[in-house]
C-alpha cells in the first residue's frame, strides 16, 4: 500500500523555477490581478513578488510570450494580450501527451549557461592540444560573419544555427565521443524556442553581435595555435557576457 501511494504518474517531473514563475503569473491573470492589456510590473519587481531571480523571471516571460499570453515592447514593457482569457483558456483545454514527450522540458537558460560555463572551458583547452585546424568550425565562422541585420529573422536563425553548431564543432575537434555526445546535448537545448526567444531579445544590437563574432575567432584561433590557456579564458569571458546580455542578474 505504502509503494502504492509514493507511485508518480509515468510523466511526472519537476517544475523548474522558470515554469513556476510561469505558474504564478498565469494564476495572477486568471485572478484579475494581471489584467489584459495591463502592463506588467518590472522583472526586479516580479523577482520581489515571487522571491526568485530576475533570471527566472526573464525565463518565464520569454516562455509566456511564446504562449503568446504576453506581449514585450522595447523600452516600455511587457504586457498581457487582450484576448488572456482565451488564451488561457486553450493553454488549460490542450490534451496531456501520451507518451515521453512530457517529460522533455524546454530547459532554463540560465541553468544551460552554468553547465557550458563548467563543461565548455575543458572542451577548449582539449581542442587545443590537438593545435589541428577545422574545415566545419571555419564554416560556421564564416556563416556567423556574414550577418548584417540582426532584425531580419532569416539571419537570426542563421546566426542561431551558426552558433550552437560552431561550439559543439569545437567537442568534435578534441576528438573525443563523450564529450561531443555532451556539446551535443547542449546545442540542442540551445535550439529550443525558449532559448532563442530569451537569446532573440537579449541580443538585438548588431554591434553586440560583431564582438560576439570575434570572440568566436578568438577563442578559434588560440585553439588551432595550441595555446590552451588562452582558448579556456576566451571561452569563459565569451559565456560570462552571455549571461550578462541574455540572463541579468
Amino acid at each position: 500500500m505504502a509503494s502504492a501511494l509514493l507511485e508518480l504518474p509515468r510523466n511526472f517531473r519537476p517544475l523548474q523555477i522558470y515554469e513556476q514563475v510561469c505558474e504564478r503569473i498565469r494564476a495572477e491573470i486568471r485572478a484579475g490581478r494581471f489584467m489584459p492589456d495591463a502592463r506588467l510590473p518590472s522583472e526586479r519587481e516580479l523577482a520581489s513578488l515571487f522571491g526568485v531571480g530576475r533570471p527566472a523571471v526573464r525565463e518565464a516571460i520569454g516562455a509566456l510570450q511564446n504562449e503568446g499570453l504576453v506581449v514585450t515592447r522595447r523600452n516600455s514593457g511587457t504586457y498581457v494580450v487582450a484576448n488572456a482569457p482565451d488564451v488561457l483558456s486553450n493553454i488549460a483545454e490542450m490534451p496531456e501527451a501520451d507518451d515521453d514527450r512530457q517529460l522533455q522540458p524546454d530547459y532554463s537558460p540560465s541553468a544551460t549557461l552554468d553547465v557550458r560555463l563548467i563543461l565548455e572551458p575543458a572542451i577548449a583547452r582539449r581542442a587545443a592540444a590537438h593545435k589541428r585546424r577545422d574545415k566545419l568550425a571555419e564554416y560556421y565562422l564564416a556563416q556567423m560573419e556574414t550577418l548584417t541585420d540582426v532584425s531580419d529573422a532569416e539571419q537570426r536563425t542563421l546566426w542561431n544555427n551558426s552558433d550552437r553548431l560552431f561550439h559543439r564543432q569545437l567537442a568534435q575537434m578534441t576528438g573525443d565521443a563523450l564529450l561531443t555526445q555532451f556539446a551535443t546535448e547542449i546545442a540542442q537545448t540551445m535550439d529550443q524556442s525558449l532559448w532563442k526567444r530569451i537569446k532573440d531579445d537579449g541580443i538585438f544590437d548588431p554591434q553586440r553581435i560583431r564582438l560576439y563574432v570575434a570572440e568566436h575567432r578568438l577563442i578559434y584561433e588560440a585553439i588551432v595555435i595550441g595555446d590552451a590557456d588562452a582558448a579556456a579564458f576566451y571561452v569563459e569571458q565569451h559565456i560570462h557576457r552571455v549571461q550578462r546580455d541574455i540572463t541579468p542578474i
